[in-house]
């Protein structure tokens, strides 16, 4: 289906929901659940209590969705509810943690960094190490693909503020992707340590061959 039908698709969905129709959210979750496990998990940093935190998000979604006025909305809208729901269970079960403060984002235009389609299994890797609000905005921007206003109503922050947020997120990340290859070319420089203390794969000097000896 193209992305139009997609959408008029998951108005009907919306509606079928706001009308009390169970199968019409049981579909609604089908469509976003892989999606929105995996925000959810980047966000909440593991993969024991992530479940558990998806669970309380479409609880949250199935009681808040009459409400909702602007079916068009709801991506925006559903993830805006999972990130306010991994951020409480942060809050409480990680003492000492806060979010960056809005102060620590400058309001600036920077130039995109783009990543490479290579880039890809790296970037989900190195995603862990990166700041929750980091790892946010690389999520949401690039792969749930949505537009600057879309994050805006997500994080709860004006469009500048996105747009930086994503810079030194793009920053941070291009640190822990060189982090990461550091560490496995050190490694494999290590593996190949090993091998040359087993006397694996040592270099061999080969004997030239004696003459034959002539006959007197």
């Amino acid at each position: 289906m193209t992305d139009r039908v997609d959408q008029l698709y998951e108005r009907l969905l919306i509606l079928r929901c706001q009308a009390g129709d169970p199968a019409g959210f049981a579909e609604l979750v089908g469509l976003h659940n892989a999606r929105l496990w995996y925000y959810v998990r980047k966000l909440w940093g593991d993969v024991h209590g992530a479940e558990d935190l998806l669970q309380d998000v479409w609880f949250d979604v199935f009681r808040g969705l009459p409400r909702l006025s602007e079916p068009e909305a709801f991506r925006a809208w559903l993830y805006r509810i999972a990130r306010l729901r991994v951020f409480r269970w942060l809050r409480k079960r990680r003492p000492g943690w806060v979010p960056l403060a809005e102060a620590d984002w400058v309001q600036e235009e920077p130039a995109d960094d783009e990543f490479c389609p290579e880039d890809v299994a790296r970037i989900h890797v190195a995603l862990s190490e990166l700041a929750v609000e980091h790892r946010e905005v690389i999520v949401l921007r690039f792969l749930e693909e949505m537009s600057y206003e879309e994050i805006a109503g997500v994080v709860g922050c004006p469009v500048g503020s996105v747009r930086s947020r994503l810079h030194y997120a793009k920053r941070a990340l291009r640190v822990a992707l060189e982090r990461t290859d550091k560490h496995e070319r050190a490694r494999a420089g290590g593996g190949a340590v090993a091998l040359r203390v087993a006397g694996v794969g040592e270099p061999t000097t080969a004997r030239p061959a004696r003459p034959d000896a002539k006959d007197p």
